[in-house]
């Protein structure tokens, strides 16, 4: 079974990182129409990310999956023209304004349908599939057997599913909530992030209970269910996280790559040499959750919405110093954290630390109080990030073979992992006094890749070698290595977008919710014979009790209150006062505007 791993880039630096440390395939914004605004790249950049990839056979998407105004839709055209030139394997697009502009141009470039559309419902993915689109990344909050149904029904399209990083709370592309507070809409890529913010939640009799961040979620994380998600039918494995740093996307890629390499082909070429082993506690993460990849389960982080990091053991601190109980190497300036008298996350740096039988002793840069026995987080690990910091490696597997003709010719055949191949024939022109040594230096020459993007395997000698100056070799050696790899780039292929079309809409009407930002996207529902009652919300707000968020996440569910019929609300920090709804049939929740 062939799987895609796609790695996030926020830049073309964290993009080669990505590639090197094993991704099949990255996605990445362009100059503007992204769905993270801060997160932007030049077409130079991306262009320089595509050479870079195909010389492995990795793809490069970039993401145009932002509602897009009037005024915007043909710039956006104009962007996607641009990426299909310079070779981008894929766009990832929300609006059907853009969708509708792209489907009378006949372009080559495959289209794939973003999580932003709110790809949950099946009847969503098999109308997507109808009209012809390439790929949908599907929900976060997807079942594994959900993920199954909808691969059963729709065998012909590709599917991408999440498996680690931070979680949205809201649906995707059914977040208004930070539209409404402060105009900066997460459709239009210029999310404020107010599910990490404090909330009050409160009852209609003024009951405060003990939940500082009822927004916030821990982190994804599916190592543990890959098989079952390959056995779904999931293609491409999804890591989040378009603004994390190069440190980040290099841990969890090689995490990953090693994870699905036990149950999977790569659907990429080439070996990654790292000099570290890939730990995802010891990157930014708020503790892990599967979410409800088997049901539901403890998402939800009341503590905060910093990053925890590793569990290193507990404590007991004596005057000035702290004694911790662990295994783990500790070092200075390590960042470590715990859970204080408030229940809130504090941390510090170490100053110095010593090792004993028991553990560590730590001397802390400032004064904190930790209770006994207190559980200890490191979030910041400075040996961690200098490993990481090291050079790391993607090179393509060579064979090489020396064989004699029989007009006497000495060919030299150059054989990659996939198959591809070069020769080229020695002209012996001075034989070698001392034959084992010209064999012996030959190999080892050959073998000195270095730098370059292959690694020998075997160099397999059926005959004697003429005589050979090291310099020779080496200019060999390089030219047919550059040689090779102009071939592999020419035989690579681009995956074609086949023919798109208009197909019926699964719902006869659609509100606010289809995010209609344009009358090109109006048009195209009204082709797939469906009526747009509203525009978007980013266009007008309702003149209504208005869905801002829906989750399944559930408060009520985490406050152990699943069967209560108390009215619960949400308070922010300016006194503003969101009400909740609890739709139970469904096991979602909403939170309305005020």
């Amino acid at each position: 079974m062939i799987t895609e791993l796609l790695a996030p880039a926020k830049d073309k630096e964290t993009a080669f990182a990505a590639i090197d440390c094993g991704a099949d395939a990255v996605y990445i914004g362009a100059s503007c129409f992204g769905a993270r605004k801060n997160a932007a790249n030049s077409l130079d950049d991306i262009k320089s990310v595509v050479n870079y990839a195909h010389k492995f056979w990795v793809k490069v998407f970039v993401t145009v999956n932002t509602i897009l105004s009037d005024n915007e839709l043909d710039e956006a055209v104009e962007l996607v023209k641009k990426l299909d030139s310079i070779g981008v394997d894929a766009v990832l697009i929300q609006d059907m304004g853009l969708l509708n502009k792209l489907m009378g141009l006949n372009l080559s470039i495959p289209i794939h349908a973003s999580t932003q559309c709110d790809n949950r419902e099946i009847e969503k993915i098999s109308f997507f599939n109808k009209v012809g689109l390439s790929r949908v990344v599907l929900a976060r909050e997807l079942s594994v057997e959900q993920m199954k149904e909808i691969h059963a029904q729709n065998p012909e399209i590709e599917l991408e599913a999440f498996i680690h990083g931070a979680l949205c709370v809201s649906y995707s592309g059914q977040c208004y909530l930070s539209q409404y507070i402060g105009g900066r809409s997460a459709n239009r890529g210029e999310c404020a992030q107010p599910c990490r913010k404090k909330y009050a939640v409160t009852d209609e009799n003024g009951k405060v209970y003990d939940y500082n961040y009822p927004l916030c979620l821990k982190d994804f994380n599916a190592s543990e269910s890959l098989k079952e998600m390959i056995d779904a039918g999931i293609y491409s494995f999804k890591i989040e996280g378009r603004l994390k740093d190069e440190g980040y996307v290099k841990n969890i890629v090689s995490f990953y790559r090693q994870e699905l390499d036990k149950y999977s082909t790569k659907a990429s070429s080439g070996k990654s040499f790292i000099s570290f082993i890939p730990d995802p506690e010891k990157s930014f993460n708020r503790g892990f959750t599967e979410y409800f990849l088997h049901g539901r389960t403890d998402c939800f982080n009341k503590i905060s919405p910093k990053s925890r990091g590793k569990f290193l053991g507990t404590a007991a601190y004596k005057n000035n110093y702290l004694l911790i109980n662990t295994k783990e190497k500790i070092s200075a300036q390590d960042g470590l954290c715990f859970l204080n008298e408030k229940n809130e996350l504090e941390g510090f740096l170490i100053n110095k630390a010593e090792n004993t039988l028991n553990g560590f002793i730590i001397y802390p840069n400032r004064k904190v109080n930790i209770k006994k026995n207190s559980k200890i987080y490191r979030n910041l690990d400075v040996e961690f990030e200098k490993e990481l910091q090291a050079g790391v490696k993607r090179q393509i597997r060579l064979q090489i073979e020396v064989n004699k003709s029989v007009q006497d010719k000495i060919t030299i055949v150059l054989t990659d992992e996939d198959n591809i191949s070069v020769s080229f024939d020695l002209i012996c022109q001075e034989k070698a006094n001392n034959q084992e040594k010209m064999n012996q230096t030959f190999i080892k020459q050959f073998s000195k890749t270095g730098d370059s993007d292959f690694y020998i395997k075997n160099i397999s000698l059926n005959c004697n070698l003429p005589f050979m100056p090291v310099s020779e070799i080496n200019n060999l050696r390089r030219q047919h290595f550059e040689k090779l790899m102009e071939k592999r780039i020419n035989l690579y292929k681009r995956e074609v977008q086949k023919p798109l079309h208009y197909s019926q809409f699964y719902k006869k009407e659609v509100d606010y919710k289809a995010n209609v930002h344009n009358k090109a996207a109006e048009a195209f529902y009204e082709k797939c014979g469906t009526k747009v009652s509203e525009k978007s919300l980013e266009s007008a707000l309702p003149n209504r009790k208005t869905e801002l968020m829906r989750t399944k996440h559930c408060i009520k569910y985490a406050l152990n209150m699943c069967k209560s019929k108390t009215n619960l609300f949400l308070t922010d920090e300016k006194g503003v006062k969101f009400p909740l709804k609890f739709d139970c049939k469904n096991c979602e929740m909403c939170v309305l505007s005020p």
